[in-house]
């Protein structure tokens, strides 16, 4: 028990709360296109009929769903722990990662090595029991979220690939259920890259002067603190638009814009807790305000798919 509590917190598992609402958005998304439900109009016999349509399509493809976060955590795991294998050397410097499993000794690195690589080959084996597309895609997906790991050797948008990595997690459960693209999640998927760029900026104030002293790249190290808040204020003012173009292409209702309120509340409300000269709560606005962004806003989306 205790080594499974290790490697969750060698993971962060409970930092999976920032994709997953995004994911399972992606999936009741991908079950109304399959079956054909509209949305544009508020009708009880609609919601009846859908209820109905997304019932039976549970009732035979309920193991899909199971995949599909499945998928997500596999992924999202051996990204974390490929992180944390080949920033070992850093984290042991770095006095506010040092006490992390791998440089305070808990866990071995060539354990956390073969743990992203059993994490990886169980993605793809998800992959291969969802559908032709996501198998063929998986080795895309891996690169992406293992690649992740080097960009702070080289260029301050490192920030953009950990959002482009957590970005998939929309527009890959709509695939898992369709077999296809399409722009709606896309938009999603978007919304993610910003979110997450702009908050993983916030949380990399906290090493500006540990990055530069040891050559690496951040958009706090490149700018300073103050401009890299402006970036990320900048960041989520694009998230914000691809929300609201989204809510009128796809011609959604009172819930949604209720929760795009909410999660932009909760973005501004981030902000507020993070100064330059002050950096106590990033964690506060790291974890808990966006962790509570993303559920809220998925329940509110859900919401309206299920009753506009």
């Amino acid at each position: 028990m205790t080594k499974i509590k290790n490697y969750l917190s060698l993971i962060k598992f409970s930092h999976t709360i920032f994709a997953m609402p995004f994911a399972l958005i992606g999936f009741f998304l991908g079950i109304l296109a399959l079956v054909n439900v509209p949305n544009v109009y508020y009708n009880h016999l609609f919601i009846d009929t859908a209820v109905k349509k997304i019932n039976l399509f549970f009732s035979s493809n309920w193991y899909l769903f199971l995949l599909v976060l499945l998928s997500m955590i596999f992924a999202r795991s051996a990204a974390m722990a490929f992180n944390r294998y080949l920033d070992r050397s850093f984290d042991e410097k770095n006095p506010r990662t040092a006490i992390r499993e791998i440089p305070a000794g808990i866990i071995k690195a060539n354990s956390a090595l073969v743990f992203t690589i059993v994490c990886g080959l169980l993605f793809v084996v998800c992959c291969y029991f969802i559908n032709p597309l996501c198998l063929a895609l998986s080795p895309v997906a891996l690169f992406v979220v293992l690649g992740y790991s080097f960009t702070k050797r080289f260029t301050p948008l490192c920030h953009l690939i950990l959002g482009l990595g957590l970005s998939l997690a929309p527009i890959g459960a709509y695939l898992a259920v369709t077999g296809q693209f399409a722009l709606l999640p896309v938009l999603f998927s978007f919304t993610v890259l910003f979110w997450v760029s702009g908050f993983d900026i916030i949380y990399a104030l906290q090493d500006e002067e540990f990055d530069k002293s040891q050559n690496l790249y951040s958009i706090p190290a490149w700018l300073g603190k103050v401009k890299a808040l402006r970036v990320s204020e900048i960041l989520h003012l694009l998230c914000a638009a691809c929300l609201v173009y989204a809510g009128f292409y796809g011609h959604f209702g009172m819930w949604y814009w209720i929760g795009v309120i909410l999660f932009q509340a909760l973005l501004i409300y981030q902000h507020t807790l993070v100064k330059p000269t002050d950096l106590s709560k990033v964690n506060l606005a790291f974890a808990t305000t966006n962790g509570i962004a993303s559920v809220v806003f998925a329940i509110f989306v859900i919401t309206d798919l299920f009753i506009h």
